[in-house]
């Protein structure tokens, strides 16, 4: 039995934050009804590449494992509606903008009477408080507004995006955390309890680094491409064919490094001896060490660095990272069933007592589980069939 097994979630979000937070949730044992808009459905659904008829390749990845209720939330019956599906110890995720649930009734406070020991999560651009609060936001504009993007890139180089949805993943991941401790504290007390996490926030908390060096010494950090400023090195060199990245955390590392790809005078070189001093020599110590790994394949640098226990990896792009051996052994990817054309979802990365937990099943259509899912809540054929000739619900 899956551990959130027999837990209920409305799902009230869309784009990428709020889908990746239930969608863990649904791997996790949960029973996810995504909440989506009469014949728009989540815009996710329009995004390139298109697997099929409103079905794309990010839709299907982070919608696993849920079923799709088309609902209009700005029609007083399917607002209605809503407030009559909810059972007592539900938990409604929702991304809509701050005090846009409260303006249609579906706000913690207007749903709590109604289920006692109801969990409320709600994902906002800037957080639910301050002079932006009501300001719509994506990933990369919080990138830019926490930071982040000033400290991504190479110097003389304009910022650059982290090119993985880092803020929205984030955001997904530490609601999934904030409604586990809900649940738990739940569990104990017997209250509903609201969860509020941001864009914003978690772009500040992945600056955590950052800002505290920026408090100590005062001076800003600057963008040093694939390097850090703590280490080095510890960062990617190029080789005969491509590229590889290393690692070396501590003054030994380096010592071991230096006599896998055969210098001795690396290693004796004064300006290396310790992690300051390499820090200080960084670009010296940056072609030292790169005019040796130029001479070499990848491949030879790896497995040289490796049997000598030097943290080493090539720069793997997607279709080298796929056919990996370790990362199929992970299995954490999956094929997925998703309209036209094959697509590879990527699972959950946790294991309990060694399985993981993956749910492949996909409401491709807006709506597909419409008349099901108001069945289950107890309303009639004819209650239902009102509702869909007034198109407060769609039934694909």
């Amino acid at each position: 039995m899956k551990p959130l097994h027999g837990q209920r979630v409305i799902d009230l979000t869309q784009n990428v934050a709020g889908p990746y937070c239930t969608q863990v949730l649904a791997d996790l044992g949960a029973e996810v009804i995504k909440i989506e808009r009469p014949g728009a459905g989540d815009d996710t659904r329009h995004w390139t590449p298109q697997l099929g008829d409103a079905m794309s390749a990010t839709y299907a990845t982070l919608n696993r494992g849920k079923r799709s209720l088309a609902m209009d939330l700005d029609d007083p019956q399917g607002q209605a509606l809503l407030r009559r599906m909810l059972r007592p110890a539900d938990v409604v995720v929702h991304s809509l903008k701050p005090g846009s649930a409260e303006q249609r009734g579906l706000g913690y406070d207007d749903l709590l009477p109604l289920c006692p020991g109801l969990i409320y999560c709600a994902l906002s651009a800037f957080g639910n408080v301050g002079p932006l609060s009501a300001l719509p936001g994506y990933d990369p504009l919080i990138q830019a507004y926490a930071g982040i993007m000033s400290v991504n890139g190479h110097e003389g180089q304009p910022p650059a995006r982290v090119g993985v949805s880092m803020v929205d993943m984030g955001t997904g991941l530490w609601s999934v955390i904030g409604i586990l401790a809900a649940l738990a504290q739940r569990s104990s007390s017997g209250q509903g309890v609201r969860v509020d996490t941001s864009l914003l926030e978690t772009g500040l908390a992945w600056m955590t680094n950052p800002i505290a060096n920026y408090s100590a010494s005062g001076r800003l950090p600057r963008r040093m491409g694939s390097a850090t400023a703590m280490l080095a090195p510890y960062e990617v060199f190029e080789t005969a064919d491509a590229h590889v990245f290393i690692g070396c955390g501590a003054d030994r590392m380096f010592r071991k490094l230096a006599a896998a790809l055969g210098s001795h005078e690396l290693a004796q070189d004064a300006r290396f001896t310790r992690n300051a001093d390499r820090v200080t020599h960084r670009d010296a110590l940056h072609e030292a060490i790169a005019t040796l790994t130029r001479a070499q394949t990848t491949a030879a640098v790896v497995q040289r660095l490796r049997a000598a226990g030097v943290p080493v990896s090539a720069v793997n792009d997607l279709s080298r990272l796929l056919q990996d051996p370790q990362v199929e052994t992970l299995a954490l990817h999956q094929p997925l069933a998703a309209g036209d054309k094959p697509v590879t979802a990527v699972g959950t990365p946790i294991r309990f007592d060694g399985e993981r937990s993956f749910d492949p099943r996909l409401s491709t259509r807006i709506g597909e589980d419409s008349r099901a899912v108001l069945q289950e809540a107890g309303l009639t054929a004819d209650e239902i069939d009102a509702l869909l000739a007034r198109g407060a619900v769609q039934q694909a």
